[in-house]
Order: structure tokens, then C-alpha cells, then sequence
């Protein structure tokens, strides 16, 4: 059932509540923490719970203890682990009654300073989290430019191999790529947001940015597939030399060549 934006900002807060009730009580834990849109009233009707949650011993990584807390804190449907993320401490959840997606990230008091965000406390026994929060900075990490330079003028000569083999399938793979890993990113660095990227790039760019990112969307059609790959080349050019400075070295020899080939075919 769809739950307007006060339905659902009730519902997340009840949720929340019963799971501080249900940990408050649970000596493992040290306490509860709310990231992503739960910071700074940013909860809107679709998003979702980031929770961290914090003990002595290390959960993270035993899914069937992760997962046996999951399952106390309201109608669980199914729940799975961050490996593809990277972060094997995640728990991924659907629960029910109402629909919610929950993640959950298990981590000690040490990894607690570890982070991308400063989030909000929910539960926090003898102010330990407060203290660590204190002590330590949110450092969400950029993106390498001399690691997206090395590898884009390959990504794009790659492309072609596949549009020229007729694989558009895998070239339309290439361009979601290449948006979530270099225009989404060096997009939200122009506009100083943390380069999360794809998330919210609608609402934090500016509307001429947007227009230009979407004419990088191609359907199953060879000639849309050429024309949005150009306007990949285009953006990350322009992205490129707003952004990088002179320590990055551009792979200008590739760069011409990638482009000569291009053009050949195109």
C-alpha cells in the first residue's frame, strides 16, 4: 500500500522506536544510529532506513547472527548481505506490514568512526557513540581522476567493439557504467556535493546538466548508441577540465586515437 509522506515518516519513526526499545536492553549492543535521509529531514515517501548499529563484539560478517537481529525488529520478509557492495557487515532487508526497505550495518565502536556521515544517534548507552562522533571526522571518499583517466579512453574503444559486433545490450551496460562511475560523480564534485553517483543528481545539478546527462540514455538502436557514447566523450571532457588539475596526466595519445577510430566508424 502506497504511504503518503506523513504516513511514512510515522511509520519510520514507530519502526525506529521499537527497535530502540527491543536494543536498549541488549547488552552486545552500545547503540543505534540513522544515516542517509534520516539526516537532516531529508525522509521523504520513498526512501528508505539506513540504520548502524553498534556493538562491543563484531556481528558484522556473521550473517546468522545479523540476521537473528533482523529478524526481532518487526515482520521480516527476506534479507541479504552487502558482498556486492563491497561491505559484507550490511544486511539488506524487506520487512512487512507496512513494506520497508532497511539496511542494516553492523559494526563495533572502533569502526564507528569509520564513516561516510556524521548520523543521527537514536540510541546511545553512556554517550559512547556522541564521544566517538566527537573524536572523529565523515570523510566520504572521491573518486580517483587518474584512475577514471587511465581507464575511460579504454572504457569508450570497448564500447565500440560491442556496438560494432552488434552486442547493444552490453554497450547500453557501458554507458550505466560509465555514468555511475565518472559523469554522476565529477557532476555532484562541480555542484560540491559528496560524489554519491547517480543518487539524488536530479535534485543537486542544475537543469542544463541533467538535459545533458540524459542524452547519454540510448534505447536498443546502433545510431543512439553512437550518439549518447559521443555525449559521454563530450561531458567527461568538459567534467575534466573543470575539475582535474595539473597532477593528473591525460592519456592524450589514447585519447586521439580512441577518438580517431570513432569517427572511422561513426
Amino acid at each position: 500500500m502506497y504511504l503518503s509522506l506523513m504516513e511514512k515518516q510515522t511509520t519510520f519513526q514507530q519502526f525506529a522506536d521499537r527497535v530502540v526499545d527491543l536494543l536498549s536492553a541488549d547488552d552486545v549492543v552500545v547503540g543505534l544510529a540513522a544515516g542517509g535521509s534520516w539526516i537532516g529531514g531529508q525522509l521523504d515517501e520513498y526512501s528508505d532506513i539506513d540504520f548502524v548499529l553498534v556493538t562491543r563484539e563484531a556481528i558484522g560478517g556473521n550473517k546468522e547472527m545479523m540476521m537473528g537481529y533482523a529478524e526481532r525488529f518487526g515482520h521480516l520478509l527476506n534479507a541479504f548481505t552487502g558482498e556486492h557492495l563491497g561491505e559484507p557487515r550490511l544486511l539488506i532487508c524487506l520487512y512487512d506490514a507496512p513494506l520497508l526497505h532497511v539496511d542494516i550495518k553492523f559494526v563495533t565502536l572502533e569502526e564507528f568512526g569509520q564513516r561516510v556521515e556524521d548520523p543521527v544517534l537514536l540510541l546511545d548507552k553512556g554517550g559512547r557513540l556522541q564521544e566517538v562522533l566527537e573524536q572523529t571526522t565523515a570523510h566520504f571518499p572521491h573518486p580517483a581522476y587518474q584512475w577514471i583517466e587511465d581507464r575511460f579512453w579504454i572504457w569508450i574503444h570497448y564500447t565500440l567493439l560491442k556496438v560494432g559486433r552488434g552486442e547493444y545490450f552490453e554497450a547500453l551496460e557501458s554507458l550505466g557504467y560509465m555514468r555511475n562511475v565518472v559523469l554522476g560523480p565529477l557532476m555532484h564534485i562541480k555542484n560540491g556535493n559528496e560524489p554519491r553517483r547517480l543518487r539524488r543528481v536530479e535534485t543537486l545539478c542544475r537543469a542544463e546538466e541533467i538535459a545533458g546527462l540524459q542524452a547519454t540514455l540510448a534505447g536498443y538502436d546502433r545510431e543512439e548508441i553512437y550518439a549518447a557514447l559521443r555525449q559521454v566523450v563530450k561531458l567527461y571532457r568538459q567534467l575534466r577540465e573543470e575539475i582535474y588539475g595539473a597532477e593528473v596526466e591525460l592519456r592524450r595519445a589514447s585519447e586521439e586515437r580512441v577518438i580517431a577510430y570513432f569517427d572511422s566508424i561513426d
